[in-house]
């Protein structure tokens, strides 16, 4: 698998001062990265690149989604290969992500918002986390698990 093309980097003071010199480094990048000092950085690029994305993340959604109504262990063999952490899960559990996987990216790519996607991932690489790590496994598994007793209501401010 290569590498992505990295974005290229400026300021984002750099898009305010220069905006067309800015704008046109997107001839030679797929997208320009605007880094800023007090929130996330951005990305531009041009509309016909992102509607393009959408349609390439659309149609490998959907391709996965056939591809679990019809041969579903063929995702499940293949999840380790693309994912490694995935191999501390418990094969029923890596069969329970390709499901999950498969649903959620359709879901997401129907909505544009690929966030639910990348938030199953997270949950699905912490989980492997546990599983990785023999004593966090024993004290996440223990029956019952310590209570730790009552938690105090939130105070309205």
């Amino acid at each position: 698998m290569t590498a992505p093309v990295p974005l290229e980097s400026v300021p984002f003071s750099e898009l305010l001062r220069r905006p067309g010199e800015t704008t046109e480094r997107l001839s030679r990048a797929r997208a320009v990265r605007l880094r800023r000092r007090d929130a996330g950085d951005l990305v531009l690029m041009s509309a016909d690149r992102a509607e393009a994305e959408g349609e390439v993340v659309d149609l490998t959604a959907r391709i996965l989604a056939r591809l679990m109504d019809t041969v579903p262990d063929l995702v499940s063999e293949l999840l380790p290969t693309v994912l490694p952490w995935v191999r501390f899960l418990p094969p029923a559990d890596i069969a329970t992500m390709a499901r999950e996987l498969a649903s959620t990216a359709q879901s997401a790519a129907s909505i544009g918002n690929t966030a639910p996607l990348s938030q199953l991932l997270t949950e699905w690489r912490h989980t492997a986390e546990v599983y990785a790590d023999p004593e966090l496994h024993t004290a996440l598994s223990r029956r019952p698990l310590d209570d730790f007793g009552s938690v105090p209501r939130p105070v309205d401010e």
